[in-house]
């Protein structure tokens, strides 16, 4: 429960009406009623299946991770010839990080993660708090797990760690060039050949499972004409600038927000490194973009803004511009023995911090999906059974995504200052049923947070029981 003493109060989530948007409000109306179903005895030993997976990213190690555990026999093909990752800082939030505790991360996660007390919303001008979510207590509370952020690096070794002690064999430098749905095999760069009872394509944003799966075409992209500038600074030196070291005091997510641009600060590495996210229009070509200019265009941009915050983007040294792209919904997932998941099937904007989080629930709705089969010949049902739980959740979370970066980047006017005064209350520490920051605003959190997807799998899976019966 969220508890109406202290700052950023809210009222009970039991007290709202569920969401039509986003909406789930009949899991939650189901949960609540005690409805969800428990296996059978003969669903407690379902068929154990030999899956190719491929891609070692972070959704993909997670599902390798979620399907091992439950007693499949996985083989990862990844096509870089060294694990690793690159970029900045990650969120891992609530509904991500209690699934992978849950898949036995949390030794490998804790010495890294860090967890912030609040996210703060500034104004773009002046660094005035105007919208603010606690998270300690409230997300353990209300959602069982922390939020926490994490360097991206980090996360991935914490995964690469996890799949190693569990046995999981990783092929590296396994360049994937073709997929046969029907047969589930893939074929590599080498000519090899590989087969499998499954065969689940992890493979990123570019995805050649994906133009396999829709026969030949590409998924259209949504090009809202954004792009990113990522950053991280050694905290030291501004902890040695009085005028910044009250930043560090606290560990915190800061969002700066202004038009058509936001800045999202927060310290990863354990508290070592201050990780930056800088949003901004940006409708050219990415095969134009210089490396040598983008320090200055990066300071350009943000010009005029809080001084506090200026002062620290002219301390950054190097930055890397990144295009902000989102997928459309696709009119399927599977075909045949394949399955797609994680970005190669519902890349998002960043602005809910959910994309690889939706990845992590993929693996363990799949998992759970697969759970269900009582031979190998109801694979073609189990997938089905996935596709549909996990088109809706991923739909409404690509929308969601959306809808934050319209609601951040209001110009000032009349908007905005609605925004602002409907944000106050969480300021204050008053009680408040709504608010346009959805971090903040109990309904979304109960959507976004609460999620269960192994739940959701079963009241499907039993949605459909009761169809067959009537």
């Amino acid at each position: 429960m969220v508890s109406q003493e202290g700052p950023g109060a809210a009222l009970p989530h039991q007290t709202l009406m569920m969401p039509t948007y986003p909406s789930n409000c009949l899991y939650f109306a189901k949960a609540l009623e005690g409805s969800v179903p428990t296996l059978s005895t003969a669903q407690r030993a379902p068929p154990k299946l030999n899956i190719l997976l491929v891609g070692a990213g972070l959704g993909g190690l997670a599902t390798a991770i979620a399907l091992t555990q439950a007693g499949h026999r996985v083989t990862v093909y990844e096509q870089t010839p060294m694990l690793g990752e690159v970029g900045a800082g990650i969120q891992i939030p609530s509904n991500s990080s209690r699934i992978l505790f849950k898949l036995g991360l949390e030794p490998y996660l804790k010495p890294y993660v860090t967890t912030p007390e609040n996210i703060a919303f500034r104004r773009w001008q002046t660094g005035k708090v105007i919208g603010k979510t606690r998270l300690l207590p409230d997300f353990i509370d209300n959602f069982g797990a922390s939020y926490y952020v994490i360097h991206r690096a980090d996360f991935h070794s914490a995964l690469c760690q996890r799949a190693k002690d569990l046995g999981i064999e990783i092929n590296l430098g396994a360049v994937v060039v073709d997929y046969d749905p029907e047969l589930g095999s893939i074929t590599l760069k080498d000519g090899t050949r590989h087969t499998g009872d499954l065969v689940v394509a992890a493979d990123g944003i570019k995805s050649v499972a994906r133009k396999v799966l829709l026969d030949g075409e590409e998924m259209a992209f949504r090009k809202p004409g954004f792009a990113a500038y990522r950053a991280v600074l050694d905290v030291d030196r501004m902890r040695d600038d009085p005028t910044l070291s009250w930043i560090l005091e606290r560990p915190a997510l800061n969002i700066w927000i202004g038009d058509s641009r936001h800045v999202m600060t927060y310290t990863i590495g354990a508290g070592k490194a201050f990780n930056m996210v800088l949003s901004h229009p940006d409708t050219s070509d990415p095969a134009t973009w210089d490396a040598a200019t983008a320090l200055q265009s990066m300071r350009t941009e943000f010009q005029g803004w809080d001084p506090t915050l200026t002062k620290i983007i002219g301390m950054v040294e190097k930055t890397i511009k990144w295009p902000l792209v989102s997928g459309t919904p696709l009119n399927r997932w599977t075909k045949g023995r394949l399955v797609l998941l994680g970005d190669a099937a519902h890349a998002m904007l960043p602005y809910m911090s959910q994309g690889a989080a939706m990845a992590v629930e993929d693996g363990v709705a799949l998992a759970r999906s697969l759970s269900y089969m009582q031979s190998p010949d109801n694979l073609t049902e189990a997938l089905a059974l996935f596709e549909k739980v996990r088109m809706i959740r991923t739909g409404q979370m690509q929308e969601a995504s959306f809808l934050n970066g319209k609601l951040w980047h209001f110009a000032d006017g009349p908007l905005q200052e609605a925004r602002d005064r409907a944000m106050a209350a969480e300021v204050d520490g008053l009680p408040f049923s709504h608010s346009p920051n959805q971090w903040s605003d109990p309904a979304t959190q109960m959507w976004c947070y609460g999620y269960e997807a192994e739940r959701e799998i079963d009241l499907a899976w039993a949605e459909k029981q009761e169809t067959r019966t009537t």
